[in-house]
C-alpha cells in the first residue's frame, strides 16, 4: 500500500508539473498603456539568453539565437526545435557568443542565413566578432556550408561590446554593426573595424564606392564610425535610411541615423560618464566638431537593444512608432515619430520584469519580444480595446 501511494503522490506531481508548464504557453496577459491595453502572450520559454530572431516565411516559424551557440527553430505554437548543426563554434564568455541572425533577401531562392558571433582565437585569448553565412536545409534541421565573410582583426575583446546587428537595405547590402569591444580609442581608429557601421555585399566582398575604399591604412568595409556598443539596428521602411542603437557608458545611450562616411563621436563626444562617475578620459564634451550628435539620447540609460519600427496596418495606434528593448530598465520602450524626429515615448512591460534582448514585427502584425534570461521567453505583443467587458483587437477592420 507505502508503495501504491507513493507512486499515486509520484503520478500527481508529474501531472501538476506538466499541466503548469503547458499553462505557460499561450498564458495571456494585459496591462495599460497610452494607446490601449497592451496584450502579451506567452509563446515559448525555456530558451538560454536568447539574442535575435528572424522569421521564416511561409508560417514556419522563426529563428532564435541562443547566446551559449544554439540556432532553433521556435514555432507559432511554441514548440522549440533541436539545435540547428553546422552553426559555428563561438566564444561563449561575458557578452559574446551567439549574437543576431537574419536571413537573405532572397531567403526563398537561396536559403541563406546570416550570423554575427563572437569569434575566439585571438592574443591572450581575446575576441572579436564575425559574421558568416550558410544554407539552411529544406528540413529546417542544417546549416550547410557555413562560411565567414567577415571577420575582426585584430581581436580586441576579453567579453565586452561585441555589438551586432545585421541589416540588409533595400539594394542588397549588409550593413553590420559593431561594437568597440570596451576598447575606447579603436572606435576613432579607421585601421580596425571595431566601433564601426561596416558596409559589404552579401558574399563579403566590399562595394567600391564605400568611402573609404582606396585609402591607405583604413579598413573598406567602414561605413561610419565612432560609435560605441551598438545593441539595436533596423531599417527604416519609410525613408529607406539605417538607424542604429548604442549603449553609453554611464548615462548616454543613443539613437543614430547612419550617413556615410560620418564620424558619430565616440569616445571625444558623449552625454555619459565612466561607470566609477569619472568623466571619460577622452571626452571633450557632448559634442565636438566633425562628428555628428546623436538623433536622440536617454541622459539616464536604459541599455537599449533590438529595435523594430512598426509599419504594419495591424495596430493603427502605433503606426509609425519605433520600439526598442531595455535591458536595464526591463521594458519595451515605444518612441512616437513625426517624420524622423522622436516626440514622445512611453515605457511598457514594466510588469513581466524582464531583460529585454530584442522585439521584431512579426508577419502576422504583432511584435515578438526575446528576453535575456537562463529561462528566456518569447512574447507575442499587441493591443486590445475593451468594449462592455469583451476584449477586442484594434485591428484595421
Amino acid at each position: 500500500m507505502p508503495c501504491r501511494n507513493l507512486l499515486m503522490t509520484m503520478c500527481a506531481f508529474a501531472l501538476g508539473t506538466l499541466l503548469a508548464l503547458a499553462a505557460v504557453a499561450g498564458t495571456y496577459r494585459s496591462y495599460p498603456s497610452e494607446r490601449g491595453q497592451v496584450s502579451v502572450e506567452t509563446v515559448a520559454q525555456g530558451l538560454r539568453h536568447p539574442w535575435a530572431l528572424a522569421f521564416l516565411p511561409d508560417g514556419q516559424g522563426m529563428l532564435v539565437t541562443e547566446r551559449p551557440g544554439n540556432l532553433r527553430v521556435v514555432a507559432f505554437d511554441g514548440k522549440i526545435g533541436a539545435p540547428i548543426s553546422g552553426v559555428p563554434a563561438v566564444w561563449a564568455k561575458g557578452q559574446g557568443g551567439l549574437l543576431d541572425v537574419a536571413l537573405s533577401p532572397q531567403f526563398k531562392q537561396d536559403r541563406m542565413v546570416y550570423l554575427s558571433y563572437a569569434e575566439g582565437g585571438g592574443q591572450d585569448d581575446s575576441a572579436g566578432t564575425a559574421v558568416g553565412r550558410g544554407r539552411l536545409s529544406g528540413d529546417l534541421t542544417q546549416l550547410q556550408d557555413f562560411k565567414v565573410i567577415f571577420r575582426q582583426a585584430p581581436k580586441l575583446s576579453v567579453g565586452f561590446h561585441f555589438g551586432s546587428r545585421l541589416v540588409f537595405d533595400r539594394d542588397g547590402y549588409l550593413f553590420i554593426a559593431l561594437g568597440e569591444n570596451n576598447q575606447r580609442k579603436a572606435a576613432q581608429d579607421l585601421d580596425k573595424t571595431q566601433g564601426k557601421v561596416l558596409r559589404i555585399y552579401p558574399d563579403g566582398k566590399v562595394p567600391d564606392d564605400n568611402p573609404f575604399v582606396g585609402q591607405a591604412g583604413v579598413r573598406p568595409e567602414i561605413w561610419s564610425y565612432g560609435h560605441r556598443n551598438q545593441q539595436g539596428a533596423a531599417l527604416n521602411p519609410w525613408t529607406g535610411q539605417l538607424w542604429t542603437n548604442e549603449h553609453g557608458p554611464r548615462g548616454g545611450d543613443e539613437i543614430n541615423i547612419i550617413q556615410r562616411g560620418k564620424n558619430y563621436g565616440w569616445p571625444l563626444a558623449t552625454n555619459g560618464i565612466n561607470y566609477s562617475g569619472a568623466p571619460i578620459p577622452e571626452a571633450r564634451g557632448k559634442s565636438v566638431e566633425g562628428a555628428l550628435d546623436p538623433h536622440h539620447v536617454w541622459e539616464k540609460s536604459p541599455a537599449i537593444s533590438g529595435m523594430a519600427f512598426y509599419d504594419s496596418g495591424r495596430f493603427k495606434a502605433w503606426k509609425h512608432d519605433l520600439f526598442i528593448g531595455a535591458l536595464a530598465s526591463q521594458e519595451l520602450i515605444r518612441l512616437q515619430l513625426e517624420g524622423d524626429r522622436v516626440v514622445h515615448e512611453e515605457r511598457l512591460l514594466g510588469e513581466l520584469n524582464s531583460r529585454i534582448r530584442d522585439v521584431r514585427l512579426g508577419p502576422d502584425g504583432y511584435l515578438y519580444v526575446l528576453t535575456d534570461e537562463d529561462n528566456g521567453v518569447l512574447f507575442k505583443v499587441g493591443l486590445e480595446q475593451v468594449d462592455s467587458g469583451q476584449a477586442t483587437l484594434l485591428t484595421s477592420n
